[in-house]
């Protein structure tokens, strides 16, 4: 039953992150505003926005002008598959805080879904999105530390994370004057940071998200489709770190350690 709920949340959302995505991006009204084909701008019908199986019945096409629909169904099948993943995998019990930080993270990947959506087409990671999350964050690690028995050590080593993250990316902005990382990708290291919850989770994040690029961008490179100074959204990767070590990331630090030890 959860699973099913999870599943009908994120096709809702998924489909609320395509219209989002657009109005930002033109500058309109995204709470009030209507939804409209971009191309004929006719307002669409009910009928219209149910979440990917109105784009199914109507092949990827507008009902109106019949031009292709520029939204991704991809979105709205990938917000729901976040959602019951993290259900599967999520690594602490789902009551008192446990079921706190869930709740949060599933808004938490409703904004990250927008933010990777943005940067994959337009290598941007707007402030109007970033700049709620890392409010969100903070209110996060706050709360658990104020209602939930939390250590200031957790405050602590969440704000060394936000620190390493944001200030690698700091450091990469300056030293190539924008060339090499975006200023976005530096206000989404706070986030980022904030929610891997400590130094050690912050590198395996970094790691994770150069390892993932690096291994995406291999083959583009050995073809010749790409070069070095190929732009590359890097928002999609860092968003991909942070759910590995959010859900994974204690058991592949154990691992790690326990290796070294042996």
């Amino acid at each position: 039953m959860i699973v099913l709920l999870l599943i009908v949340l994120g096709l809702v959302f998924g489909s609320f992150v395509n219209a989002f995505v657009w109005r930002v991006h033109e500058g309109k009204d995204w709470v009030r505003g209507r939804s409209e084909c971009p191309h004929c701008h006719h307002q669409l019908a009910g009928k219209d926005l149910v979440p990917f199986f109105s784009w199914l019945a109507l092949g990827g096409k507008c009902r109106y002008c019949h031009h292709k629909i520029e939204d991704s169904p991809l979105v709205e099948l990938v917000t729901p598959l976040l959602f019951v993943i993290s259900y599967a995998f999520w690594p602490e019990p789902l009551h008192g805080a446990g079921l706190f930080q869930f709740v949060l993270w599933l808004v938490f990947l409703v904004g990250f879904v927008a933010l990777a959506v943005y940067d994959l087409r337009w290598f941007l990671l707007p402030d109007k999105v970033v700049y709620p999350l890392i409010a969100l964050a903070a209110v996060q690690v706050l709360g658990l530390w104020l209602f939930y028995n939390g250590r200031w050590q957790d405050v602590l080593g969440a704000a060394a994370g936000a620190a390493i993250i944001s200030g690698v990316f700091y450091v990469l902005f300056q030293i190539s004057k924008g060339t090499w990382i975006g200023g976005g990708d530096v206000k989404l290291g706070v986030v980022l940071g904030l929610l891997a919850g400590g130094p050690l989770e912050s590198l395996l994040l970094l790691f994770a998200a150069s390892l993932t690029g690096t291994v995406l961008a291999l083959p583009f490179l050995v073809q010749g489709k790409a070069h070095r100074a190929t732009p590359l959204p890097f928002g999609p990767l860092l968003i991909f770190g942070l759910v590995v070590v959010r859900l994974f990331g204690a058991d592949l630090i154990d691992w790690y350690t326990h290796l070294l030890v042996v």
